[in-house]
Order: C-alpha cells, then sequence, then structure tokens
C-alpha cells in the first residue's frame, strides 16, 4: 500500500498550530520576543514549501527544501527555550508542539 505524505497540508496546520501556540503566550518582554521568533520560524516553513514547488531548477527546489527544514529546526529549538523559560504556561501544549516541531 502507497503512502500519501501531503507535506503541503501538515507544514499549513503546523503554521496555524503555531500561530494559536503564541498567540496564547505569556504577556512579557521575553514571552513577546520569543512568540515573535516563534511566530516567524514556525510560519516560515508553509511558505517556503510554497516556494519550492516553483522552484526555478531541481537545485533552487533543493536549496528552498533545505530553508524549510532549517526554519523547522529552528521552531523546534525557540519552543524548547519557551518551555525552559516557562513563556506559556500550558505545559501539555509545549509537548504537542514539541512532538510536531521534530516530527
Amino acid at each position: 500500500m502507497e503512502r500519501k505524505y501531503d507535506l503541503e497540508n501538515r507544514l499549513i496546520e503546523f503554521a496555524a498550530a503555531i500561530i494559536s501556540f503564541t498567540d496564547s503566550m505569556v504577556n512579557s518582554k521575553a514571552g513577546n520576543h520569543m512568540a515573535n521568533q516563534l511566530l516567524r520560524s514556525g510560519t516560515s516553513p508553509a511558505l517556503n514549501y510554497g516556494e519550492a514547488q516553483s522552484g526555478e531548477s531541481r537545485k533552487d527546489f533543493i536549496h528552498k527544501m533545505k530553508i524549510v527544514l532549517k526554519e523547522l529546526r529552528e521552531s523546534g529549538v525557540a519552543i524548547k527555550i519557551i518551555e525552559k523559560a516557562k513563556l506559556h504556561l500550558d505545559k501539555e501544549a509545549i509537548v504537542v508542539y514539541k512532538m510536531n516541531a521534530t516530527n
């Protein structure tokens, strides 16, 4: 049986989840800074994936997909910092987002 990986939909779902997650973070100088950082890196992969679909060459496509991966890794680290600094009060949400960031 062939498995279908709908990466675009998964990245859009991740971006939407990141938006909800950052909207419920602690409202402080550090909380706002990390929320903004995560918002950028967490929504960027879906947008960059869309751009990669129109890559001008195989090399361009690969480069853009590497940017997608780079942004996802950055999001994962940001979530770890948010957890460690207690910038989000919902511990269950943090666990879910950490799992999504690494899958």
